[in-house]
């Protein structure tokens, strides 16, 4: 397994799923935020062009095919409140998706989510540090529902050899 390190910003990918106005999210099951509902969302792997990555994290986190139709921002999000219990301070910058779900079969739980479940925006708005693992994820629904929409070519994706 792949070593994290929190003395740097890392990458992470993560999608927006609406249905009939509401918004899934995904709880926590073996990470420092145990507990704590998140988009589906994961590390960019090492080599993985993120735009395929977040498809793999859509399946593996929900069960369901994504497929990404843009780019709804790039998000900074200074971890500050993990230094005192965890003594680490992570940095992920998560370039989050729009798109649409093309098959699949949503799970209940598996190793690494305890729950999914559908959420109004009011509802997710409504939630707090303990219950939302980080407070952008409210400012990221609020820009899916205002339509920020960046086509996926402004990712370039190369790999040098």
């Amino acid at each position: 397994i792949m070593e994290r390190v929190f003395t740097q910003t890392f990458g992470v990918v993560g999608a927006i799923i609406e249905k009939d106005g509401k918004i899934l999210l995904v709880k926590e099951a073996g990470t420092l935020d145990k507990g704590k509902w998140n988009r589906p969302a994961g590390w960019i792997d090492v080599g993985e062009n993120p735009i395929d990555m977040v498809k793999r994290e859509v399946k593996e986190k929900t069960g369901l095919d994504f497929e990404p139709i843009g780019l709804i921002g790039i998000y900074s999000s200074f971890r500050m409140d993990l230094k005192e219990k965890h003594g680490i301070t992570p940095h992920p910058i998560v370039l989050l998706f729009r798109g649409v779900i093309t098959g699949g079969k949503l799970i209940d739980h598996n190793e690494e989510i305890d729950e999914v479940r559908w959420f109004t925006p009011e509802e997710i708005m409504q939630m707090d540090k303990n219950i939302l693992r980080d407070e952008h994820i409210k400012i990221s629904v609020q820009d899916y529902f205002a339509g920020r929409n960046f086509p996926l070519d402004i990712i370039r994706h190369t790999v040098q050899e």
